[in-house]
């Protein structure tokens, strides 16, 4: 399965990437909006796993522009913001899952597997 992890904390992307390669995924980082958007469209994923608080572009906007242009690959959005109407408003930009920071990656996984 081929992933895209949009992610601009490079602790956490470093951490993500190994990790979720050493579960069997393919794995592909952009650590910023612009560039994040520009590898969803460049290339296929099975799953995107984007930020909600990105530079030059939020996790959000990317999302809502994949969905305008057809583009219907799962996104699970990860972000410090957890109040009820941020996951809902996240739900609402087009994406398919909210996980809320700090997770179990446990948790990561078995959404991602869901």
């Amino acid at each position: 399965m081929n992933l895209l992890l949009i992610e601009d904390d490079r602790d956490a992307a470093g951490y993500l990437v190994k990790a979720l390669t050493e579960a069997g995924y393919r794995v592909d980082h952009a650590a910023d909006g612009r560039d994040g958007l520009f590898q969803a469209t460049e290339h296929q994923y099975d799953g995107i796993i984007a930020d909600r608080m990105l530079p030059h572009l939020d996790g959000l906007t990317i999302i809502e522009i994949l969905r305008k242009q057809g583009n219907h690959t799962p996104v699970l959005i990860l972000s410090a913001l957890g109040s009820v109407d941020h996951r809902v408003e996240g739900l609402r930009s087009g994406g398919d899952d909210y996980l809320t920071k700090p997770f179990a990656f446990s948790e990561l996984l078995a959404r991602i597997e869901a």
